[in-house]
């Protein structure tokens, strides 16, 4: 599908329902940034859980097509997903058809429940994910930002492949990868040439890798997502840009700390001593660089030691 197939939707899909108010959301507003024909995304708070930002950290986004909107993960809340669905309403007259989830993270799939009329839909590996840790998320969210949560309300989305696939009449491009949550759903729309990378890519905030299956999985996946021809890209944390600024600062990052965890582990040492050193200045300005860092050492340090040790995989 071209580009100019929806030029010419353009008037039909963006009639707002709701009056340009502003939406308020944990007494801030939220808006949408137009990063392509019908498209938009919703950036969260470069920020851990918190009281203070009720949960919206992570970044939506949503396409306006003929036959609906296809939302890009829905927050980590039901509360927000109805902010979130008002402010969709500001900028087209279609309602949400299809929630797409990128992992199982909570600030990535919990507002689903706000789009009962939606259908929601994941990865199998990120489904099962989702079912094995949603109590433990659920309670590590209501514990984090005060807010209580159904256990019942946060549902399982539906399983859908990786390809080629039509949602409606609308053409996207889905990839399975891992390297971040161990069921990472990679988005690509051809038509507007925007690439929907979730959490397999961090812009202007250091990456979160406590559940990453390997960092050399990520990097390698990172390397794939190069060849194509996007033109601008939607992380799952940051603001949208060109895909090879994000690839770029992700993978440097990236291979800097798996490097030093794999040096320290070479020479002997516990993560006391991986801890013990200073962020290189290309990083420590990166939102939560001490934090993630933080936990990244006592999350894989560990594997390093196990595959020094006894050759297992990192």
């Amino acid at each position: 599908m071209k580009v100019r197939f929806l030029a010419g939707l353009a008037v039909l899909l963006t009639s707002p329902l709701a009056a340009n108010e502003p939406v308020i959301f944990c007494n801030r507003p939220l808006t949408a940034q137009s990063v392509a024909e019908n498209t938009w995304m919703v950036e969260g708070l470069k920020e851990e859980l918190a009281i203070s930002n009720c949960g919206h950290i992570g970044n939506q986004a949503f396409i306006a097509t003929p036959s609906g909107v296809i939302l890009i993960d829905s927050g980590s809340d039901p509360r927000f997903g109805e902010a979130l669905k008002t402010l969709i309403a500001q900028h087209t007259s279609q309602p949400v058809r299809w929630v797409l989830n990128t992992h199982h993270h909570p600030d990535h799939f919990f507002g689903n429940a706000a789009f009962s009329e939606a259908r929601p839909l994941t990865l199998a590996s990120t489904r099962t994910l989702m079912a094995r840790d949603r109590d433990a998320l659920i309670d590590n969210v209501e514990r984090l930002t005060g807010h209580s949560l159904k256990h019942s309300s946060i549902a399982l989305p539906d399983v859908i492949e990786a390809g080629e696939i039509t949602l409606g009449s609308y053409p996207l491009t889905l990839f399975a990868l891992g390297g971040h949550s161990d069921g990472d759903l990679v988005i690509m729309d051809h038509a507007t040439g925007v690439l929907f990378m979730g959490d397999i890519g961090f812009h202007q905030r250091t990456a979160a890798t406590a559940h990453s299956p390997g960092l050399q999985q990520w990097l390698d996946e990172l390397n794939k997502l190069r060849e194509l021809n996007a033109k601008v890209a939607v992380p799952g944390h940051g603001p949208s840009a060109p895909p090879e600024t994000i690839i770029d600062q992700t993978t440097h990052y990236l291979e800097w700390l798996d490097q030093h965890l794999s040096d320290v582990a070479s020479e002997g040492l516990g993560a006391n001593h991986a801890l013990a050193v200073e962020i290189p200045d290309t990083f420590s300005t990166l939102a939560l660089s001490e934090y993630e860092f933080t936990r990244s050492v006592m999350q894989l340090y560990p594997r390093y030691e196990a595959r020094l040790l006894w050759g297992a995989p990192p």
